[in-house]
């Protein structure tokens, strides 16, 4: 017998955006239940952007972060006879955007020496203009999943 679906809790918009993406950012970079920081840490990072892009909108501007630094495909170790094969896989929307977020808070939280909103927004602002770690991160799975095509039949 079939396992149930599971069922997933919908995440309801930000209070300022109105936005489910940028609620759920908030939900990531959220540490030990202290949502309100994590809240002013992102509002922070937005308004960083707005003054530095000269009235910019930074939610599109989070949107093109978003959509540069989301992988198309991926690597997935599996072990068949003995041997390990990096088999190449195509990401679910979900877990595309959530790979996206994740590796744009951690290149933020690796540098040094600023306040944690303006190394987000600077992270952001480099996201979503093509550069920056995140999509460096990007193009290294990309380049991993491509010279392990020849490993593609293994796919499940």
């Amino acid at each position: 017998m079939r396992r149930s679906i599971k069922k997933r809790e919908s995440v309801s918009p930000d209070r300022l955006y109105n936005s489910v993406k940028v609620e759920k950012f908030i939900g990531y970079i959220m540490k030990s239940g202290k949502k309100e920081i994590a809240n002013k840490i992102v509002y922070n990072a937005f308004e960083y952007i707005k003054e530095k892009e000269k009235g910019a909108n930074p939610l599109d501007v989070f949107e093109n972060a978003i959509k540069n630094s989301s992988p198309l495909m991926e690597v997935r170790s599996r072990r068949i006879g003995g041997a390990n094969y990096q088999v190449p896989r195509e990401v679910r929307p979900e877990r595309r955007l959530l790979l996206s977020m994740r590796w744009i808070i951690d290149a933020a939280q690796s540098k040094k020496g600023a306040p944690m909103y303006k190394k987000l927004g600077d992270e952001i602002l480099l996201a979503s203009k093509g550069g920056g770690e995140a999509v460096k991160k990007r193009e290294n799975t990309h380049k991993m999943a491509e010279s392990n095509k020849a490993f593609a039949h293994f796919s499940w």
